[in-house]
């Protein structure tokens, strides 16, 4: 089991490293990065923080939104125990905001089928990965 939570730590680490250098650099897929550019125009629109009169600039967002994941992803999969479990949480975030964010723009469920099942995997690292046991039902 143990094996087994490693490899879902380092392929969520090591796929929130590529997606955040995709955002970050055109160098990777051109073609994604001018499409990530366009929908972060999108996402700056439904920012949650609106509502308090703070309008994230999109270029700004999706740069801040690379290296977070940029960072996090490398912390995951490589780093120790306290800054894996920082990264989780900093990536749980990322998701709620992803999740939240297509559901603002009324965009279709399937949309938000990536950064739920990677909520997931990072819920079940965050469970699993503290060493979480089952307590004998009599002690």
């Amino acid at each position: 089991m143990a094996l087994l939570v490693c490899l879902v730590r380092w392929g969520l680490g090591l796929f929130f490293l590529l997606t955040g250098a995709v955002k970050l650099s055109d160098h990777i897929s051109a073609q994604v990065h001018r499409k990530m550019r366009s929908q972060f125009v999108q996402f700056a629109e439904v920012f949650p923080l609106n509502e308090l009169g703070y309008r994230p600039e999109p270029e700004q967002y999706l740069t801040v939104v690379g290296w977070i994941e940029v960072v996090a992803g490398l912390l995951l999969a490589f780093g120790p125990q306290l800054l894996q479990e920082i990264s989780n949480f900093v990536l749980t975030v990322i998701m709620i905001g992803a999740i939240y964010t297509l559901l603002a723009l009324k965009e279709p469920l399937a949309m938000c089928t990536p950064a739920t099942v990677c909520l997931g995997l990072l819920l079940l690292l965050n469970i699993r990965g503290r060493g979480w046991k089952v307590k004998p039902k009599f002690q």
